[in-house]
């Protein structure tokens, strides 16, 4: 099993709703805001290949969105998810699944895209695409807090186009050999993280429930999250894990740091302990 960064470029978010009851003055330091409080977030992706599957993992926010939409979140960088690819030898056609963690429109936009006619289409024209069916009903009849979040456009069109499969919801259960999903709730209904065992190391896919190395805290919490004192439950049973078994977490939306291991400290708070990019620490997978 082989594991890649794929860039996708950033996009900006506000400072306060990334960081919720934190304060301006202590979260500034980690995440510094522009004029807007503003802040620029990475949106990583990963790239799993086993000998008989190449895995995307999320898909950044794409590039069909028109520009009012993507002026509020001021998408830039000269990567995107077809260039990182490419990067690797791979083409669009060569993925042969799409494993969407969640259906917000930052990690699922660039699942679809648009053809030389206008009409929206799959981005990976070969590949399955994997959700669950609990989360993807809860898209489907958004609460009035994540309505902006879930863009139908986004996933609609791949289960009319029959390219999408619903994963069991189960807690642990084995999707491929050595990757393992944990469910949680505290973000969206139903957001999927892949547990993945090279056989050396295990690398948690953190997704939005620890979205970068500045989210560790307990309290660090985002305002976007419908659940957010489930949210600091769900941290903690992973960050204890982490610390106890060595676990790697990637971090999907840190714009400096991909990876890291955690420690506890005497206090008992969790702090980022060792920090890596995946292609060196790949070398030891």
């Amino acid at each position: 099993m082989k594991l890649s960064t794929l860039d996708t470029g950033f996009f900006k978010l506000d400072g306060g709703a990334m960081f919720g009851v934190v304060p301006k003055s202590m979260w500034n330091r980690i995440n510094p805001a522009d004029e807007n409080n503003m802040c620029t977030w990475a949106m990583r992706c990963l790239l799993i290949e086993t000998n008989t599957r190449k895995i995307v993992v999320d898909t950044g926010i794409g590039d069909k969105q028109d520009a009012k939409f993507r002026s509020h979140f001021e998408p830039h960088g000269e990567a995107n998810l077809l260039h990182s690819l490419k990067e690797k030898g791979l083409q669009a056609e060569d993925i042969t699944d799409v494993f969407l963690t969640h259906l917000h429109f930052d990690h699922c936009g660039g699942a679809l895209t648009k053809n030389e006619k206008g009409d929206i289409v799959p981005a990976f024209p070969n590949a399955i695409y994997w959700s669950n069916q609990t989360h993807f009903d809860w898209a489907m009849t958004p609460n009035p807090r994540e309505k902006a979040s879930f863009l139908k456009e986004n996933f609609l069109p791949l289960q009319e186009a029959g390219k999408i499969k619903f994963i069991e919801h189960r807690e642990g259960i084995e999707w491929l050999p050595g990757i393992n999903i944990r469910f949680v709730n505290g973000h969206t209904e139903a957001m999927m993280m892949l547990q993945i065992n090279t056989g050396k190391q295990t690398v948690i896919y953190c997704a939005d429930l620890i979205p970068s190395s500045g989210h560790v805290g307990l309290p660090y919490v985002m305002s976007y999250d419908l659940r957010p004192l489930v949210t600091m439950e769900e941290k903690k049973q992973l960050l204890s894990e982490a610390v106890a078994n060595d676990y790697v977490l990637f971090f999907e939306h840190d714009r400096t740091v991909e990876c890291a291991t955690v420690l506890q400290n005497e206090r008992g708070k969790f702090k980022l302990n060792k920090q890596f990019d995946l292609a060196s620490l790949s070398k030891t997978l």
